[in-house]
């Protein structure tokens, strides 16, 4: 099973997104049961609050399943316990490695670093863009997933 832990700030938009797209295209593509996947922040200020409304509006207006989660800061087991921690800026990749004590095994990365494009997710926290991130969001899970495939991890 492939564990992927998405971060971002504060765990109630972009990485919340993330998980959530990735979720329905492997339960979508029938491999379900080849993923763990989950999500958290970087931060401690949304801790146990639930998906932004801007970020499940989007979701359900595309008809990607909204899952019950609550924000939770990584934590350096996460770093132990996940094959992949995937951010979505390099704001987010310093902190993940400051929580994580650095990145011996290269299991951190941007989730555009897998596509052609590679660039930082806007926060739509600050941006007011749901609609831009969803579709930066789907770039990433479509690379990422065909990274995978490409590389026999599935």
């Amino acid at each position: 099973m492939i564990k992927i832990l998405f971060i971002c700030h504060g765990n109630i938009c972009r990485s919340t997104m993330a998980q959530f797209v990735f979720q329905d295209m492997v339960n979508k593509r029938g491999l379900k049961d080849k993923f763990y996947i989950n999500s958290a922040a970087t931060s401690r200020e949304e801790i146990g609050n639930g998906p932004h409304y801007g970020t499940v509006s989007k979701l359900r207006q595309v008809g990607v399943p909204v899952l019950k989660h609550h924000a939770v800061q990584m934590t350096r087991q996460d770093y132990e316990d996940y094959d992949f921690l995937i951010g979505m800026e390099h704001f987010n990749l310093r902190n993940m490695k400051r929580i994580a004590g650095g990145d011996p095994d290269g299991k951190m990365h941007l989730l555009l670093d897998f596509s052609e494009h590679p660039r930082d997710i806007a926060d739509p926290w600050y941006t007011g863009n749901f609609d831009e991130t969803y579709r930066d969001v789907v770039e990433g899970c479509e690379a990422l997933l065909s990274y995978l495939q490409e590389n026999s991890y599935i």
